[in-house]
This record gives C-alpha cells, sequence and structure tokens, in this order.
C-alpha cells in the first residue's frame, strides 16, 4: 500500500521486523532467495557449466597399506651378509698375520712334540739301516741320507719310515691312512696332494685313527677326510715346518714303496742349497 504526502511522491512503508518467525511452513517474503528453488544458493561451490568458477577438484587420498616387509628383509639380510664378509676378512687378516707356531697352536687336536721333546726335533741325524721309532707315525728324530720323493706323490702302498722322516725334514706334510679307509675318503685325500710340493701320501698299518698327518715336530690324527682341520694343518705347516729352510728340495728322492729303507748312501742323493 503507498502513501500519499502532499506535495511529494508515494513512499513505500519501511517493514518493520518484529522479530517474530514467519508461520510453519510459510517463508517470509524477504527471506526468500531470488531467482530460484530455496537453498540454490547454498554453500560456494556451483554447478559444472553454470558460468562461475569452482573449487579445484580434491586430490584423492592415498590410504596407506602399511610397511612393505619385503624390501625390508632384503635389505636387513643383505646388510647382515656384508657384515659377517667383513668380519671375516677382518679375523683372516689378523690370523694371516700372526706368525704360523701361534697358528698351528690354533688348531684343535694337534700335537706338538716340538714343545714335548726338543731332543726328538734337531735336525740332521743320518742312520743307515731300520730305525725304531716311539711315535708312529713318526714326526721327527734320526733318518735314512734318502729322503721319499715328496713332490705331490701318491703311494699306493706303506712306505718307509726312515725316508718318510727324512722328507718331513724338508716341510712336507705327509698324510698316512688306514689301508681300509673307504675309497671315497682316500680320493679326497688324493685331491689335497697330487701334484703339490712337498706333500706325499701314503697306507700305514696300525693307526690308531682313520687318518694322520705329519709335519716336523707336529701330529694330527682326524676321523675323515671331510674335517676341516686337514686344510689348516697343511696351509700353517708345508714348508714352513722345514728345518732346512724353504729351499729343501723334494725331488729326485726315493719313489719305491716298501717300509725297509734303502741305503744310498749321502753321495747318491742331490745336495741341499746351502742356507
Amino acid at each position: 500500500m503507498s502513501i500519499s504526502t502532499p506535495g511529494g511522491p508515494e513512499r513505500r512503508p519501511t517493514v518493520v521486523s518484529t522479530g517474530k518467525k514467519p508461520a510453519a511452513g510459510r517463508p517470509a517474503a524477504a527471506d526468500k532467495p531470488a531467482g530460484g528453488k530455496a537453498g540454490a544458493g547454498k554453500g560456494t561451490t556451483s554447478r559444472p557449466g553454470a558460468g562461475g568458477k569452482g573449487r579445484k577438484p580434491i586430490a584423492p587420498v592415498k590410504v596407506s597399506q602399511g610397511r612393505s616387509w619385503g624390501p625390508i628383509a632384503l635389505f636387513v639380510a643383505v646388510g647382515v651378509l656384508a657384515a659377517g664378509i667383513i668380519g671375516y676378512g677382518a679375523y683372516a687378516a689378523i690370523q694371516g698375520s700372526k706368525p704360523w707356531e701361534k697358528r698351528v697352536d690354533a688348531i684343535k687336536g694337534v700335537v706338538d712334540y716340538r714343545k714335548k721333546d726338543k731332543d726328538l726335533v734337531v735336525g740332521g741325524k743320518h742312520e743307515q739301516g731300520p730305525i725304531k721309532y716311539d711315535i708312529l707315525p713318526p714326526v721327527a728324530g734320526p733318518h735314512n741320507d734318502a729322503w721319499q720323493n715328496c713332490m705331490g706323490d701318491v703311494y699306493d702302498a706303506p712306505i718307509a719310515n726312515e725316508h718318510a722322516v727324512h722328507s718331513l725334514e724338508h716341510g712336507t706334510v705327509w698324510i698316512t691312512y688306514r689301508p681300509d679307509l673307504p675309497a671315497d675318503q682316500v680320493a679326497k685325500l688324493k685331491d689335497r696332494v697330487q701334484g703339490k710340493e712337498k706333500m706325499m701320501l701314503s697306507p700305514f698299518d696300525g693307526l690308531d685313527k682313520p687318518i694322520s698327518l705329519q709335519a716336523w715336530g707336529y701330529q694330527l690324527k682326524v676321523d675323515n677326510a671331510d674335517d676341516s682341520r686337514i686344510d689348516e694343518f697343511i696351509k700353517t705347516l708345508r714348508v714352513n715346518a722345514s728345518v732346512e729352510g724353504p729351499n729343501a728340495v723334494c725331488s729326485q728322492g726315493i719313489t719305491a714303496t716298501g717300509t725297509a729303507p734303502r741305503d744310498l748312501g749321502g753321495n747318491q742323493m742331490p745336495q741341499q742349497p746351502t742356507q
């Protein structure tokens, strides 16, 4: 309704809010949003194609599936392996730097006759004929002028102790075994000896263990050819145990088998190099 005032334009009445809520279900005319259904303007996101700028698409949230333990376990395993290799290398370097006399002491089961009987291990005692040995197989003591050939020789029958002991004096490792040792075990011993200078192999009757190793003044007895101490004994004492120096020869010795010594005499054997 318009109200006229004298001399002036019509004025619309001012709507004064009374604070009362409109009747239920009938919104006040002034509260209706312009040009659309109620609620059409709610929010700030416009519909696509409505001509307004909408919000940027929200990136999808990645849901964690937990730790991947496979790569972690592999990394740890590689680390442990590397640490083990480095540790073993350091240990081997330390062990290798020790004098061979210290290294042989670390081989379990080795009997050191150099400590037990110093007179026994004095070299250069040459005698003719059969010699009685208290330790069998012998590891030192008097011996024949002629040595047993020890250029990686594999003997299929017993050899004379008197010649074998002379070979020990030159730095040889002499491996002996019971004649009834299984063939596969003998083959493993042959592999360690054949073609290697200052090594020899032969059967030996009456052994109290299947296998016995001798170097000048040292002995190790084991039960089978798979024992790792065999390799340690060879590595430590071959050449090192010589009392005539590393240049003592092993060639041109006795190659025959049989337990009776052959008295060839010193003049028939090659001369040892001067130390």
